[in-house]
């Protein structure tokens, strides 16, 4: 690609916004059941597989079989829950839907949805065996062309992911996104800790952002709304309570200056009517808030609730993997991946990294050396960042990337000196 083309950045002052919300937001509150579903299936069939359990037909419990596209609904009292799945696990769908919605908060008829009396209906049906068959066995591999185990695995479904990052901030992040993602994990946490007890689940974040020359130097603007209990009408308690125990911590501790941003706290007023009450959740509704806060591309596919064989998931956690490499090994101050899978082939149609005229070695080389370095193949992928295991409902909130936790190994930069080894660096 010409440099020109490649070359995006801004040698003047603008603003960037992103948005998050809390774990209590209707579309969340689908997420994070959607993913608590597929994490009880792999825990259970990963007991099974221990035990050697084989169905009556003789077929052993392994993990690898495990398929889950689940999709997830809430409204006023109610939850519908939806998709396919293969598994011989049985999980009570219904006590996994429960126990989410309990857990976030949920758990009184005051705050307009209770997760012990809801109704929730159960819809899910058995994945389609064309779909299956292509997903077990590749192309590749019924074709005759290819007996590598790691080409076995075809992609679970055809299209585009993308992943991003950039040296804004530590964890190589967005300064926008980062900033609204830790706004909205710190609200919900006030509320579990008693702090500010008043607090109800629902909740959303927005921060704007100058840029100078494509540098963060200070916030602008920062918005929250909450969901609170309707004894409480002064809106300048809450937000006096949001500064001094929600936004001052999280600035803070960012080291961006944000003394003279403009804030809005609740600006229509009362919420008290939030969650499922207020507005329908969808599972896959905050892609955005998900992934890079409107900092990069996206291919449109949402991760909750599928397993790792989509590559609507594990396309795009390899994505930001190498990103993240890329930049943490100084071969480039911003890296956006490109992957592109077709359904039941193994090997990425096309790989593309840009890096927005940013780059310290020649694109060329860095194209050779991600190439050289990372398989992206669905089997690898799942192999090298060990994504068979129950970790995916604490991702469904508070953002996929940019957080410091051992199980998203896609967070890693562990293949710095093997990308810096391979541009001769």
């Amino acid at each position: 690609m010409p440099n020109d083309a490649r070359s995006t950045t801004h040698p003047r002052s603008y603003l960037f916004t992103s948005e998050s919300v809390t774990e209590g937001h209707p579309d969340k509150i689908a997420d994070q059941i959607s993913d608590a579903v597929l994490d009880a299936i792999l825990t259970k069939e990963a007991r099974l597989e221990a035990q050697g359990y084989v169905d009556t037909e003789g077929v052993p419990a392994k993990l690898e079989h495990v398929r889950c596209a689940v999709e997830t609904m809430l409204t006023t009292g109610m939850v519908v829950i939806s998709g396919e799945i293969r598994t011989q696990a049985y999980v009570d769908i219904q006590e996994i839907a429960r126990g989410v919605i309990t857990r976030i908060g949920y758990d009184r008829a005051k705050y307009g949805f209770d997760g012990t009396t809801c109704g929730v209906i159960n819809m899910i049906h058995g994945q389609s065996p064309d779909i299956a068959q292509g997903v077990d066995e590749s192309y590749d591999v019924q074709a005759g062309t290819t007996t590598d185990p790691l080409d076995l695995i075809g992609a679970g479904d055809q299209g585009m992911m993308f992943g991003y990052a950039t040296d804004e901030t530590e964890v190589l992040m967005p300064m926008p996104h980062y900033l609204a993602s830790r706004l909205a994990e710190r609200l919900a946490a006030v509320r579990h800790a008693g702090t500010l007890p008043y607090l109800r689940p629902d909740g959303k974040t927005q921060v704007t952002v100058r840029y100078e020359d494509d540098h963060p130097v200070a916030v602008e603007t920062i918005v929250i709304s909450t969901q609170h209990a309707p004894e409480i009408e002064d809106m300048g308690i809450i937000k006096a309570d949001m500064l001094e125990h929600v936004i001052a911590p999280v600035m803070d501790a960012a080291g961006i200056p944000w003394e003279g941003a403009q804030v809005y706290v609740n600006p229509t007023g009362r919420f008290v009517v939030g969650g499922p009450m207020g507005d329908t959740g969808l599972t896959g509704r905050k892609i955005i808030a998900d992934t890079y806060g409107g900092s990069g591309r996206h291919g449109g596919g949402a991760f909750s609730g599928k397993d790792c064989t989509k590559v609507d998931r594990s396309g795009a956690y390899a994505a930001r993997w190498v990103a993240k490499n890329v930049v943490a090994a100084g071969l480039a101050r911003r890296c956006e991946v490109q992957l592109a899978y077709a359904i039941g082939v193994a090997h990425p149609l096309s790989v593309l990294i840009e890096t927005f005229g940013t780059e310290q070695v020649p694109i060329e080389v860095i194209d050779r050396a991600v190439n050289e370095v990372f398989d992206l193949r669905p089997g690898a992928i799942i192999r090298d960042l060990d994504l068979r295991r129950p970790i995916y409902e604490k991702t469904a909130a508070y953002g996929h990337f940019g957080r410091n936790d051992p199980d998203f190994t896609w967070e890693r930069t562990d293949r710095v000196d093997e990308l810096r080894a391979a541009c001769g660096l």
